[in-house]
C-alpha cells in the first residue's frame, strides 16, 4: 500500500484523483512537474487530466501538503511532499536535473542591508552547473 493511501492528511475529503496525485509525488524524490505527475498517474492505471492535476497540486499547496518549486527561472513549477524542511537544490543547466543539497550555506550568512529594521523570515537559494553526467561529456 502506497504512503499515500496510508497516511492521508487529515481535514482533507479524499477523491481518486488527489490521491493519484499524491501518491505520485510520494513516489518521486525530487521535486517533479505537473506533466510528470500526469504522466505517472497514467502509467499507473488512474490517469488523470492535466487541468485536474494542476486544481489538486495548487489545493494542496495551499493546504500546506505540498510546496512549490521554482527553478532555473523557468515559468514552470515543480511540486514535491512538504516535509517540513529546509531545502535547497542544484540544477544542471543542461538536462534540467535537480539535486538536492544537504545543508544551507544560508545559516551563518547575517546580510548587511540599508534598513536596520528589516526583518528576515525566509530565503531562496539555487545552485547552476552540470550535473555529474552533462559534465562528463564537456
Amino acid at each position: 500500500m502506497a504512503a499515500a493511501e496510508r497516511d492521508w492528511p487529515d481535514g482533507i475529503k479524499k477523491t481518486k484523483q488527489r490521491q493519484a496525485v499524491l501518491t505520485a509525488l510520494e513516489g518521486s524524490g525530487n521535486p517533479i512537474s505537473a506533466a510528470a505527475i500526469c504522466a505517472q498517474t497514467e502509467k499507473a492505471g488512474a490517469a488523470v487530466w492535466l487541468s485536474t492535476v494542476y486544481r489538486v497540486l495548487e489545493f494542496f499547496v495551499r493546504k500546506g501538503v505540498v510546496t512549490k518549486v521554482a527553478v532555473l527561472n523557468s515559468d514552470m513549477a515543480l511540486y514535491e511532499i512538504n516535509r517540513f524542511q529546509h531545502k535547497h537544490y542544484a540544477v544542471c543547466v543542461r538536462c534540467r536535473k535537480i539535486i538536492p543539497m544537504d545543508n544551507c550555506p544560508m545559516e551563518k550568512f547575517v546580510p548587511k542591508l540599508a534598513d536596520d529594521g528589516f526583518q528576515v523570515t525566509g530565503h531562496n537559494l539555487e545552485l547552476y552547473g552540470y550535473c555529474g553526467d552533462c559534465g562528463a561529456k564537456g
